[in-house]
């Protein structure tokens, strides 16, 4: 019987079309087409003023935290339901992560719960769009302007997400995106930092490639930096994805609802939810199962895999 996994990529001929063309073309002078496109595209379709191409999300992430000053005895907010990634680079600069709590039907950081955990070493705060759902950003912006703290929104799992017709990944100081293989949006491994500030825009093109200011002398190096480049191959492989990404967007929504539909009637199973304001993309149909059902998750997962259903744990 064939598995069933739990995410993975749609690739068409378009996409094999635009990799064999940046193989074949893409170098010397039309070394950074595709990136050049792919960055004017995802910029365009979030409106907003700035994209850069990155090898993941997780260096988007740390790249935002040394643009914004985020240091030594700084500490940054971030939801303690996520993926490591979303912390990590926080240890990366000397900073210290503090985990709020999140909501019990969005799955994302409150604003009740960051607010009480601000202190006046708090400098930024990382509020996660997990598994395509969207926090209160209202909310979350009004406490960040009252503090005075810098917002990096990770939208890695949440390209195509609304918040009040507004795209995910559009709110903070920087929004970053994951384009790793099991992404709605995939470069096979990848990431996007976007941002509408200038400052930010052009201190991380000069530390994504190893503190070399863009159109300066050739080698010249005027700071340490970091080799955080994504490939022309990649570039393409995202082009391709984005001009299908409606189409890639309207998938993710119906698998949702085939789940949503044939398990409404179970009783104890709670899936991923998307209030009146919101339009969430459903990275991965996601469940939560009541406690006095008295299942061992990891007893299902073996159980499901019996049965060639691929799962992850929560």
């Amino acid at each position: 019987m064939q598995s069933i996994p739990v995410s993975g990529p749609s690739i068409t001929q378009k996409e094999i079309d635009y990799v064999t063309d940046a193989v074949t073309n893409a170098w010397y002078g039309n070394a950074n087409i595709y990136h050049d496109k792919f960055e004017r595209s995802f910029a365009d379709y979030l409106e907003v003023k700035y994209a850069i191409a990155l090898p993941s999300c997780t260096s988007a992430i740390h790249l935002s935290l040394l643009a914004l000053g985020i240091t030594t005895g700084d500490e940054v907010i971030v939801p303690d339901v996520t993926w490591i990634a979303s912390a990590a680079p926080i240890n990366y600069v000397g900073a210290t992560p503090v985990f709020a709590d999140i909501d019990p039907q969005t799955w994302c950081i409150t604003a009740e719960s960051l607010e009480s955990y601000i202190t006046p070493k708090t400098k930024a705060i990382i509020p996660v769009n997990l598994y395509g759902g969207m926090p209160d950003m209202d909310a979350l912006l009004a406490i960040a302007e009252k503090y005075n703290l810098a917002v990096i929104e990770d939208a890695a799992e949440s390209i195509g997400s609304e918040y009040h017709g507004c795209k995910a990944g559009s709110f903070g100081d920087t929004g970053v995106f994951s384009f790793h293989g099991s992404k709605t949006l995939t470069t096979g491994e990848g990431g996007m930092l976007v941002t509408d500030r200038e400052d930010i825009y052009q201190r991380v093109l000069f530390l994504r490639d190893h503190g070399r200011k863009p159109g300066d002398k050739l080698f010249y190096n005027t700071e340490v930096g970091y080799k955080y480049k994504m490939s022309s191959m990649q570039a393409a492989l995202g082009l391709a994805q984005l001009e299908r990404i409606e189409e890639l967007i309207d998938c993710k929504r119906r698998v949702f609802s085939w789940y949503q539909s044939e398990l409404a009637e179970v009783y104890g199973l709670t899936l991923n939810y998307e209030s009146a304001n919101t339009k969430n993309t459903y990275w991965m149909v996601t469940v939560i199962i009541d406690p006095k059902l008295e299942i061992d998750k990891q007893q299902l997962m073996d159980r499901l895999r019996e049965q060639n259903i691929d799962t992850r744990p929560f």
